[in-house]
């Protein structure tokens, strides 16, 4: 991945990581921002502080390309909000910086419309059970009784967006 990101030649390179629930995309994301393979500070935005709520895929999913990721791409100032999940509502809210380069992970972030506004748009994949298994010994009792509905809302991001087909880089976790 450092190798696709040098290769961009931009000094704000764009990076969209997506996959379903569990695949590994914030750990993946987490590591590229620490070995970032540029000069200067990167920003990440992880879509679980954008979702609305446990319904919220495609609104986040919308919600990050219009307030984060199209501004980005203009050279304008992005602003969003975090979503509170306990107060069911936006919360404070957050710059991003055009000059600087982007990582936007989470279900849902790789779109046609978001696709070209990444330099680097990569599908996370990984066996069902693993990715359960991960995502629920991260979020426990939070998430279990909301795995199916999530799941079902990523079949339908999948089906209507074809992520897989839009990815430039594909990354396998065990």
């Amino acid at each position: 991945m450092f190798e696709r990101v040098r290769a961009v030649g931009a000094t704000n390179p764009v990076i969209v990581i997506d996959g379903r629930s569990g695949a590994g995309k914030s750990s993946l994301a987490r590591r590229l921002v620490a070995a970032w393979p540029l000069r200067g500070r990167v920003q990440l935005v992880a879509l679980d502080d954008v979702y609305p709520g446990w319904d919220g895929l495609a609104a986040g999913s919308t919600y990050a390309c219009e307030m984060i990721l199209t501004p980005h791409a203009k050279g304008a100032v992005g602003v969003w909000q975090r979503w509170d999940w306990e107060a069911g509502g936006r919360a404070e809210a957050y710059a991003v910086d055009p000059s600087l380069p982007l990582v936007v992970e989470g279900a849902g972030a790789l779109t046609p419309e978001t696709a070209r506004l990444a330099d680097v748009a990569v599908w996370v994949d990984a066996p069902s059970p693993s990715r359960r298994h991960r995502a629920l010994e991260r979020d426990g009792d939070t998430y279990r009784p909301h795995w199916e509905r999530w799941a079902a809302q990523e079949d339908r991001h999948i089906e209507q967006n074809g992520p897989v087909s839009l990815a430039t880089l594909f990354v396998r976790v065990p």
